[in-house]
């Protein structure tokens, strides 16, 4: 095992900071991370009317990694003019995802036709002619329009609003490749599909279940947090079948003594199987009612359908249970006796319980949990799904979906005088499908890594090849928009969200609603903002009835829309001038539930089956990465050297006969990688890891019949020995 660090965050991070800080300029950088717009990077919640490194609570300072990362990224110099005439296709399809992030900002529209050996420049009039055209000439359901996270709620609005005009529900965005498993899981049992605690919650709980989500380097501003918890007496239960450096002991910046000493985060860590976490969370309800720990009084008064779930985990045999988690009767009692020892507990969660066939039933099961204790419903307790991008939970929340909350739809159809499409609609995975089957002509994508975001690499290059038009929005390149393309492709340059000319909102995962000011642009160049974008290029397809789109070009009246079409946002209009907000009718400190009866709405969840044959592997982030952006090729908390490597444990290699170091060929379902690097690690036996995107090749999807997203944390794979 090569990782050598004592703890996650400390000096290091320090120290990275500020070459970072040398890269663009100490005193240039700190303007930008100072300036009041929201944070690039997770959505936990900083910046906005507060100023930059402040959190929705007021603290400063709130700063992490990540949002550097980001921030440099985005005040690279521009690329070259002549940078696409230098270097062809068969080039650019070379590119790393760190090679292609680093190759500076794009400035000006380019586009490549199929056959060509280049991609070239051309102006924005050509390319908007262009993509109009395109629209213009082929049934509405043959197109899709798709959002990534990054995107602020008015350019996300304008998007769906574009989209339902024209005449297609063929709407999507990232969220089914994240957290799609969480919004259908707690939509199902309480209404809602967000976090029903805010930020100011956790400083009021004294128990934290971590499951299958890494703060420490996806989120490090949530580790503060954690800290904070653990000083007033508070503990952790960590449940992760990889054994994090920074989840056992993170050194806090704003924390001298954290910073000498490191802070101890995991009182328990529990090491589950890739897909054991509903067997084990339905062990940890079998032993609370051995134990006379349920909160019976709060099941009857505030739930449906508890004698159900009380009954499986009654009937389910201990033996399977400690088979199929992968944890042992004793950790699953520790964690029992730390849950029924709390008063207020959250539950928090990623995309380890999310990426799975099953991710639906994972997010129910942890909901039975904290319902049996009676942990949702009061200050201080409730679920947290910890989404990965800044405004992810926004665009979902302004309409970025297939189908439309009636209630929504009825007012679109109301304010804009037009009949909503009523199709079921393309999720993001059916779409690529669909594009294999020649069913879609253009695909209209608003930032993201698409291609970079799928199972199955070689299939969904072969998918979006079969598109006719691809247009991208971005700042920057990545592989996704060569191994993407369509038989034409147009990426344009857009304004990062502190270049804006207006101000523009957010929503972060605590439902908290915040706005950029915007600024100038980090670089000269031809870049213009998402929403004039979206909003030319709707005035070209359809014209000024029974919408005016150019009208919409004003942030202002964007926010005048959404208050009256979307629930809960009725203060988004008057933003400006009466402040941030909290979405109404989301966060819940009474047992009073968004379901018809008002009660939460348990639900059984059946233990999987899975082919005890193979190995399962996890894909994931290195410690450099954020989504698909790549900033640094090595994990330093892992000891990862590279992107080519495999953790796994000492047990399996010495099952396997296989030594650290050595190279590997890695067989999945879907492919096969050469020249994988073996690197032992702290992780669950029978479970191995990869990084992502690269990852991808091997994984062939199977989709969650309720979210449609992909099974990405449990893949079966084998390992071959390379021939000499």
């Amino acid at each position: 095992m090569k990782r050598k660090l004592s703890a996650g965050g400390g000096w290091q991070a320090i120290a990275y900071s500020l070459i970072k800080a040398r890269e663009v300029g100490p005193w240039r950088l700190w303007q930008k991370m100072r300036s009041k717009n929201a944070c690039k990077t997770c959505a936990l919640g900083m910046g906005g009317m507060k100023g930059g490194m402040v959190n929705e609570a007021g603290h400063f300072p709130e700063v992490c990694k990540k949002s550097l990362q980001a921030q440099v990224a985005d005040m690279q110099g521009a690329i070259s003019a002549d940078y696409f005439d230098k270097h062809s296709l068969a080039d650019l399809l070379q590119l790393t995802p760190k090679e292609a992030e680093h190759l500076g900002r794009l400035t000006y529209p380019v586009i490549h036709t199929k056959g060509d050996s280049h991609f070239r420049p051309t102006t924005w009039e050509h390319a908007l002619g262009e993509i109009s055209s395109s629209l213009k000439t082929i049934a509405p359901d043959r197109a899709a329009f798709y959002a990534s996270g990054r995107s602020s709620n008015e350019a996300a609005f304008l998007l769906q609003s574009f989209a339902r005009v024209y005449g297609t529900n063929n709407v999507m965005n990232c969220s089914f490749y994240c957290h799609q498993a969480s919004g259908v899981a707690l939509k199902m049992v309480f209404g809602t599909g967000t976090a029903t605690i805010a930020l100011d919650d956790i400083p009021q709980s004294d128990l934290f279940i971590l499951i299958g989500a890494n703060p420490a380097s996806n989120h490090p501003r949530l580790m503060t947090q954690l800290a904070n918890l653990k000083e007033r007496g508070g503990h952790i239960i960590v449940v992760n079948p990889v054994k994090e450096l920074g989840l056992e002991i993170f050194r806090v910046p704003s924390k001298p003594l954290s910073m000498l000493m490191g802070s101890k985060i995991a009182d328990l860590y529990v090491q589950p199987q890739s897909g054991g976490d509903v067997p084990f969370l339905v062990g940890v309800i079998k032993k609370l009612i051995e134990l006379n720990k349920v909160n019976y009084d709060f099941l009857k008064a505030n739930t449906d359908g508890w004698q159900e779930v009380i009954a499986q985990a009654e009937g389910t045999d201990w033996q399977e249970i400690v088979t199929t988690s992968g944890v042992s009767l004793e950790v699953i009692e520790k964690t029992a006796q730390y849950i029924s020892g709390s008063d207020k507990a959250i539950f928090a969660w990623a995309m380890g319980l999310t990426h799975h066939a099953f991710g639906v039933d994972n997010i129910l099961a942890v909901s039975n949990l904290a319902l049996i204790t009676g942990n949702v419903g009061k200050v201080g307790s409730g679920m947290l799904p910890i989404r990965g991008h800044s405004n992810v939970q926004g665009i979902g929340s302004v309409g970025v979906a297939p189908q439309l909350q009636p209630q929504v739809k009825d007012a679109l159809e109301k304010l804009y005088n037009k009949n909503m499409p009523e199709s079921a609609g393309l999720d993001t995975y059916h779409m690529i499908e669909a594009a294999g089957d020649n069913k879609i002509d253009c695909l209209f994508a608003l930032g993201g890594n698409l291609w970079g975001s799928n199972p199955d690499s070689n299939w969904t290059s072969a998918c979006m090849q079969s598109i006719g038009t691809t247009v991208y929005l971005s700042t920057k390149l990545n592989p996704g928009h060569f191994h993407g393309r369509g038989g034409t492709t147009i990426i344009l340059p857009v304004l990062a969200r502190d270049e804006e000319p207006q101000p523009s909102t957010q929503e972060s995962m605590f439902n908290f609603v915040r706005l950029s000011e915007g600024g100038k642009p980090n670089v000269p160049g031809f870049m213009r903002s998402e929403a004039e974008v979206i909003c030319t290029l709707a005035n070209l397809v359809l014209g000024t009835e029974p919408v005016d789109w150019l009208k919409l070009t004003q942030a202002k009246e964007v926010r005048k829309i959404i208050a009256q079409a979307i629930p809960g946002w009725e203060a988004i209009a008057d933003i400006e001038k009466k402040g941030e907000f909290t979405v109404s009718g989301r966060v819940f400190h009474e047992a009073k539930f968004n379901t018809a009866n008002g009660k939460a709405q348990m639900q059984v969840t059946p233990i999987p089956k899975f082919d005890t044959s193979a190995l399962r592997l996890i894909t994931m982030r290195s410690e450099g990465q954020f989504n698909s952006v790549v900033y640094e090729d090595h994990d330093i908390y892992r000891g990862m050297p590279h992107r080519h490597c495999l953790l796994i444990a000492a047990e399996d290699c010495k099952r396997m006969n296989l030594k650290d170091g050595e190279k590997v060929r890695v067989v999945g379902e879907a492919g096969s990688l050469e020249n994988i690097e073996i690197v032992y690690g702290q992780i669950k036996a029978g479970t191995v890891a990869m990084f992502y995107p690269e990852s991808n090749v091997l994984i062939k999807a199977r989709i969650d019949a309720r979210s449609k997203t992909p099974s990405f944390k449990s893949a079966p794979v084998t390992i071959e020995k390379m021939r000499s």
